[in-house]
């Protein structure tokens, strides 16, 4: 609070001091961060020593001439110490509520500081207490004590005792508080309901820009883009204009529609009117372009900035690895002249959403060289890559090293990516155990061990844990079908497959896409039904992709039906002409029925085409690196070694079977 008055005291008073004090009253010192107030006229030397107090020693001494000469039994000395305890970082709430205890009368400044203290510290329920007992006193609350209630109720994570607050706000006529209100529809917001965050606001006669911001911000963070632009709109009609603030929060609800032309309508308003264009409005167009995949714009926006900081760097370095274009967004992170954990996690994320792992990884490794802490999000990319590129021993250190050793608390999306990892590398066991450990499962959760079970061939166990899904209410969405047809595809449950793909739609109303199609083709083709097969392709509503064509060629190369799969390989050599596995199966198709005339032509056309045949290889990982081999490979380093040891488990296999 802010006071206006002259504080005196006698001479007798003042020249009593101490000469320490003297010292402290004597030195030009600014405002700490405790004091905000900056119209206080003070004479008193004591009270002039409090106002530049910075450290609990110092406070002690000055309480202690306070105490000597009488002032802390005043209500202006005390709350001014009180201050100093409650609002001080961090908070040293036992000394505040010592001095709050030995005052006669407390008044509404001192409440209103204490429940600001404890807000502030680690027991926000005790903020509550006091605001309960200023209103269980004499003293008349002002239009902060509900703003700070308020804090407190947010701080604590009750919306009840928020609305309770609310209640007292129209019972003793604050709710036409300007104050009061903003607070009232911030509360709301932070707690997600955006209906009473509406009806608050509605009931404001004069908004100003805090309120026309906060319910733009409240629909932006709950994902009602549209409604906060159109909330910003009604804002412009308005008398009140917006700040750098608001625009920054318009420009993240142009960023969930997805609308490119509303982001550049909300730039051409920026450059019309007379606002403040700060570093982090410029950050956030450039974030805004980036995200929108106009690279261009970003660009255009970054280099016109005067002055850039670590975030410019950063979203500029996003937009160009949202592109795809990760070879100058590798140049732009190599000339940042400053990196933080985000631009790291940014770089890497890019590597692993552009499907190139071993670059991902070889950044992790440069990031935990640099001694630079990973945030969740680099984690997350991290196990990513380790999954697609099964590299267990690296995902298994991330966890000793980051969760178990470091004790960080990790957050549900963390936990699903080891899930993912676990369960894609074949740690089966270890995908279970924190899976079975997490105090809340989301769909993510469900579809990441589902579909652990599925590729690993335990389809009766992925059925199992897809039923536990249903009966524990979770909704599965496309992705849970792909697993659940996957497993049934590994298992060869034909009937469960057939079941589960037609409740997709009859029951939860997925629309079956390419990929479940392709899962229920594999499935049918496996056990030879390929007129069943070629029923089903008759009927979806689009044609199959690669993965359902190559699944119909395979079965047929298998049960030897020339004609469905020469129609297969048509198809699958409109698709990818370039890939040598699809003349090999229709080869090896035409060759089983003695077909030697196709065989040829096969062949012709791939030498025609410069197709070649790409080599298999096999790969084991030893020590975190990965070794590859291809047939009568003797490259490796230690191919003697390795070829000696192969040499013997022949000879024992040989020896075991003819036992």
């Amino acid at each position: 609070m802010n006071f206006s008055f002259t504080f005196f005291f006698t001479r007798a008073q003042s020249s009593s001091m101490s000469p320490l004090l003297l010292r402290f009253s004597s030195l030009s010192r600014p405002k700490r961060t405790w004091n905000s107030n900056q119209k206080l006229l003070i004479t008193n030397q004591t009270l002039v020593a409090m106002e530049s107090c910075s450290s609990m020693p110092e406070l002690k001494q000055i309480q202690a001439q306070m105490t000597r000469t009488g002032l802390i039994f005043h209500c202006f000395p005390a709350s001014r110490v009180l201050a100093f305890c409650a609002l001080s970082n961090p908070p040293q709430m036992h000394h505040a509520c010592l001095i709050f205890a030995q005052s006669p009368q407390p008044n509404t400044f001192m409440y209103n500081t204490m429940i600001r203290g404890y807000t502030r510290s680690t027991l926000p329920s005790m903020a509550l207490l006091y605001f309960i007992a200023l209103m269980r006193e004499p003293v008349e609350p002002d239009a902060r004590s509900f703003v700070f209630a308020l804090k407190a109720c947010e701080k604590f994570a009750c919306v009840s005792a928020g609305e309770g607050v609310h209640c007292l706000v129209c019972k003793l006529g604050f709710q036409f508080d300007l104050v009061v209100e903003n607070s009232l529809v911030h509360f709301y917001a932070e707690h997600g309901r955006v209906g009473c965050a509406r009806k608050v606001f509605d009931g404001i006669p004069q908004r100003d820009v805090f309120s026309w911001t906060t319910m733009i911000d409240v629909y932006a963070r709950s994902g009602f883009g549209f409604e906060a632009f159109r909330t910003f709109s009604l804002m412009r009609t308005s008398d009140v204009r917006p700040n750098e603030v608001t625009m920054i929060t318009v420009l993240s609800a142009c960023l969930q529609i997805g609308v490119l032309n509303l982001g550049k309508s909300v730039h051409a308003i920026i450059e019309k009117s007379n606002l403040n264009v700060t570093v982090n409005l410029l950050n956030a167009l450039v974030d805004m372009y980036g995200k929108c995949c106009c690279v261009g714009s970003a660009r255009k926006v970054f280099d016109g900035m005067e002055t850039k900081d670590v975030f410019s760097w950063t979203s500029l370095l996003n937009a160009y690895a949202k592109s795809g274009d990760l070879e100058l967004a590798r140049q732009i992170f190599d000339d940042m002249p400053e990196k933080n954990a985000v631009s790291w996690s940014s770089m890497i994320a890019g590597y692993s959403q552009a499907n190139q792992p071993d670059e991902a990884l070889e950044m992790f490794r440069a990031m935990v060289a640099a001694s630079v802490e990973p945030i969740d999000a680099t984690l997350v990319s991290v196990l990513s890559s380790c999954a697609q590129t099964g590299c267990l021993d690296l995902g298994r250190w991330i966890y000793d090293h980051y969760i178990l050793e470091k004790q960080i608390i990790v957050g549900v999306n963390l936990v699903n990516a080891f899930i993912d990892m676990y369960a894609k590398c074949g740690d089966l066991s270890a995908a279970a155990k924190l899976f079975n450990e997490m105090p809340k499962r989301d769909s993510v959760s469900w579809n990441s061990i589902i579909t652990g079970y599925a590729i690993h061939g335990y389809g009766e166990e992925a059925l199992s844990l897809f039923e536990q899904m249903k009966s524990e209410g979770v909704s599965p969405d496309d992705i849970t079908f792909v697993g659940v047809l996957s497993a049934c595809n590994h298992s060869g449950l034909v009937a469960k497959g057939r079941k589960h793909f037609e409740e997709m739609k009859t029951v939860f109303g997925i629309e079956p896409r390419a990929e479940h199609y392709a899962c229920l083709i594999d499935l049918l083709s496996r056990v030879g039904l390929l007129e069943d097969v070629f029923e089903l392709v008759k009927r979806m509503p689009m044609e199959p992709d690669a993965a359902g064509w190559g699944a119909i060629l395979n079965a047929c190369r298998i049960h030897g039906n020339v004609e469905l799969g020469t129609c297969a390989g048509d198809k699958l050599l409109g698709l990818d002409p370039g890939d040598s596995g699809i003349y090999i199966l229709l080869s090896n198709l035409y060759a089983g029925k003695e077909k030697w005339n196709e065989v040829k032509k096969v062949r012709r056309m791939m030498r025609e085409r410069g197709v070649k045949k790409t080599p298999g290889f096999s790969s084991i990982e030893v020590d975190g690196k990965f070794h590859e081999f291809f047939s009568a490979d003797k490259s490796h380093i230690l191919s003697e070694e390795i070829y000696g040891i192969l040499d013997v488990l022949y000879i024992q296999f040989r020896f075991k079977h003819r036992q």
